[in-house]
């Protein structure tokens, strides 16, 4: 029974690191600079690939942020089942996030499309539409999606640090980082900040603590005396 309780345990860690390194990579080839430029309206269109590519990278992002918390339900519940579901819950709402910020880019290649059949007719109108869309998809991707899935993981992070299935220097680095990046996305929200250099900078810490829990958890795993 232990010999099973172990190997379900070692399983579980294998594909928790795989996926929170699949969110790692997917995020990354998620970014789509075009939209990002002063010309977006002319250049998404020409550049369509680059903005299909994007949400489809983004689309599996949602794999990764909802599995991760789904995948070590079974284990975090026995130790904090209040916990562990918050976590799964906020998981879920960050992948419904995620997919409302691909629809968003969707909407702002199809406006894209339809600016360079009108060309210079009624361009106000397009860039106050574009303009709207864009913040819009800026607070879905960077302010909703990152509370939630920061949330999810501060809440299984709060378990780890509790029953040290992995080591505490690891839970409290991700407590740290946690916080910082709810800070970054809250001073977001506020526009205190923009997406520059200082959001970039509290975010690292999370991000390299996602990858260095990856890398724990797949050669490591937990730390079977505290699996139950």
């Amino acid at each position: 029974m232990l010999r099973k309780r172990t190997n379900s345990g070692r399983r579980s860690a294998v594909i928790t690191g795989v996926l929170l390194i699949v969110g790692l990579v997917t995020g990354i080839f998620s970014v789509v600079p075009v939209i990002d430029g002063v010309d977006y309206l002319v250049q998404a269109s020409t550049n369509e690939n680059e903005l299909l590519t994007g949400a489809f990278f983004q689309l599996l992002m949602v794999v990764a942020y909802v599995g991760v918390p789904i995948i070590m339900y079974p284990i975090l519940s026995k130790h904090n089942k209040g916990l562990a579901l918050g976590s799964v819950a906020f998981g879920i709402i960050a992948g419904v996030f995620i997919i409302i910020g691909v629809i968003i880019l969707l909407l702002l290649l199809t406006l894209s499309h339809e600016f360079a059949k009108v060309g210079t007719l009624d361009v106000s109108s397009f860039q106050t539409l574009g303009g709207l869309l864009r913040e819009g998809r800026d607070l879905v991707n960077h302010v909703a999606t990152t509370l939630a899935f920061v949330l999810a993981m501060l809440l299984f992070n709060c378990i780890f640090y509790q029953t040290k299935l992995v080591p505490r220097w690891l839970s409290v680095w991700a407590l740290i980082g946690s916080t910082l990046s709810i800070l970054a996305s809250l001073l977001l929200m506020i526009h205190f900040i923009g997406l520059d250099t200082t959001y970039m900078m509290l975010n690292i810490p999370i991000a390299f603590h996602q990858l260095v829990l990856a890398i724990w958890l797949i050669i490591k795993g937990f730390n079977h005396n505290t699996i139950g």
